[in-house]
């Protein structure tokens, strides 16, 4: 597989290259540090800057009134490995080839690590990756591994489980005694400061502390949580004593998913009733989990202000993708609904860049994580390779506008049962969802039922709607041929597909 060396890629003028023949020399600018900070399972409304007052999340709200929070964002797929395939390589789903919940490869033509290695950075990994195999880089000098229980082969340990068997020698890090897919809660059993939050926060901290090198630096620090197990310290879970915890919405289309659940049987369904108390308890622990990562993330900030590096860095903060938590009797993610699809998504610019918006202000226009990389292209300077589906936000952090897509497309193949398997456009106002083994549509206007209480495909005033949704479907999945769309028409498809064509390895 053809692999680019992305230097020739990068223009005259950019960061850090001379001045063009007759010109007079400008001042070399420092090329930015990039911080990027991700969460695993993270919704898009778990944070007070989005809205939700009953999360407590006072240091990425600071962090969004200092940037701008993007309130239309998504994950392509909503599952770990394909929206962390997408942020990789700046590719949809189709592009990259992973489409549901399968191995992120090991090698693509372009990765974001290697990308920002050739063009100077200094690029360190800490936290949860989720790639194959488990210690593969993709331009990574190094990586600082949790990956939670997930375990590929039996010469595998984390970095997190090495280092908790030198401070716990004896104990079980999985004493608390949730399951890794299970939307009960408990209370962290053992000490706080052996939480892989903690552990995560701390190797951040530190390499910050530590940095000397007069390169940029690449940092992604990668929370495991607030994933499930839901499991805060019973420190930040008091914190939520006396608050209103928001219950799940349940549409006017989901009365086949209101199937009558037991946490004691079954604590991992991915679809059931458990009732409204036992899901508020649940988001407690969740919002408590967020609070928890929070903190990690003000202690993230203070250090780069201490170091003197947070003036001279984009910082942005994101998740993969969210957890239904209960939303219409769903749980967890692979959904294309708002609770699984819609994720946080904040930017903090350098203080170099400036901007025709107001700190804090926030922008409407549909994002993705593939935009990720092009941005981080595009603040050194550089081209977007045309393979690329993402788009540089760096037009729309400077001026709030900008020629922009129509849609951002999500999809997802089959995953907990075989209708689940989808595919979705939306703007943030609008979305359109079709199912492709049944042909069955979905319709929610969100600009006015931003939680998709209403379906609208049936009713008949949405009529012109549903067509041109069903038309900018059709011409979105029209390059898969025939088997996909015929004659313009979409087309019922008897058989799931993991892999596209482009997987690397063209694994199907």
């Amino acid at each position: 597989m053809k692999k680019y060396n992305y230097i020739g890629w990068c223009m005259a003028g950019s960061l850090g290259l001379s001045a063009m023949p007759g010109q007079a020399a400008q001042p070399e600018k420092k090329q930015p540090h990039i911080i990027l900070i991700m969460t695993d399972q993270q919704r898009w409304d778990a944070l007070g800057c989005a809205g939700n007052e009953a999360v407590i999340s006072p240091n990425v709200d600071r962090l969004a009134a200092d940037g701008h929070l993007f309130c239309n964002a998504y994950t392509a797929a909503p599952s770990s490995t394909p929206a962390r395939a997408g942020m990789l390589t700046g590719m949809s789903p189709w592009h990259h080839g992973l489409l549901g919940y399968g191995q992120v490869a090991e090698h693509y033509p372009y990765e974001m690590p290697q990308m920002l290695k050739d063009l100077g950075y200094h690029t360190l990994g800490i936290g949860k990756m989720h790639w194959h195999p488990q210690n593969v880089l993709h331009g990574f000098e190094a990586t600082i591994l949790d990956e939670s229980g997930r375990v590929e082969s039996p010469y595998f340990m984390s970095d997190y489980r090495k280092w908790f068997n030198t401070q716990a020698f004896g104990l079980d890090p999985d004493s608390t005694g949730v399951e890794w897919n299970a939307h009960e809660a408990k209370a962290y059993a053992l000490p706080e400061r052996l939480h892989p939050t903690v552990w995560t926060g701390d190797r951040a901290v530190e390499a910050i502390k530590g940095y000397s090198s007069e390169q940029p630096l690449f940092l992604k620090v990668s929370f495991a949580r607030p994933h499930s197990p839901y499991d805060p310290p019973r420190r930040i879970v008091d914190m939520y004593e006396g608050r209103e915890i928001p219950a799940p919405v349940v549409g006017d289309w989901c009365k086949d998913l209101a199937i009558d659940a037991h946490p004691e049987k079954n604590p991992e369904a991915a679809i059931g009733n458990y009732g409204v108390e036992y899901a508020r308890n649940s988001r407690k622990y969740y919002y408590a989990s967020v609070t928890f990562i929070d903190e990690q993330v003000g202690r993230i900030v203070d250090e780069l202000k201490k170091k003197g590096m947070y003036d001279n860095a984009l910082i942005c903060f994101v998740a993969d993708h969210g957890d239904m938590l209960g939303d219409h009797h769903l749980w967890r993610k692979t959904y294309a609904y708002e609770g699984s699809a819609a994720i946080p998504f904040i930017i903090k610019l350098p203080e170099s860049m400036k901007s025709s918006l107001e700190p804090g202000e926030k922008i409407e226009a549909p994002v993705e994580l593939r935009d990720l990389l092009p941005t981080f292209l595009a603040l050194n300077g550089c081209r977007i390779p045309k393979e690329m589906d993402g788009l540089s936000l760096l037009p729309l952090l400077e001026k709030g506008k900008a020629p922009w897509r129509e849609y951002i497309d999500i999809e997802h193949s089959t995953a907990y049962w075989a209708d689940n398997y989808w595919c979705a456009l939306t703007d943030g106002k609008i979305k359109y969802i079709w199912f492709f083994h049944t042909g069955e549509e979905q319709l929610f206007d969100l600009s006015k039922d931003p939680y998709e209480l209403h379906d609208l495909s049936k009713v008949k005033a949405s009529g012109k709607t549903l067509e041109k949704m069903r038309k900018a479907m059709a011409g979105h999945l029209q390059e898969r041929g025939e088997e996909w769309v015929k004659d313009g028409k979409l087309v019922i498809r008897n058989k799931n597909l993991l892999y596209s064509p482009n997987y690397p390895t063209n694994k199907k």
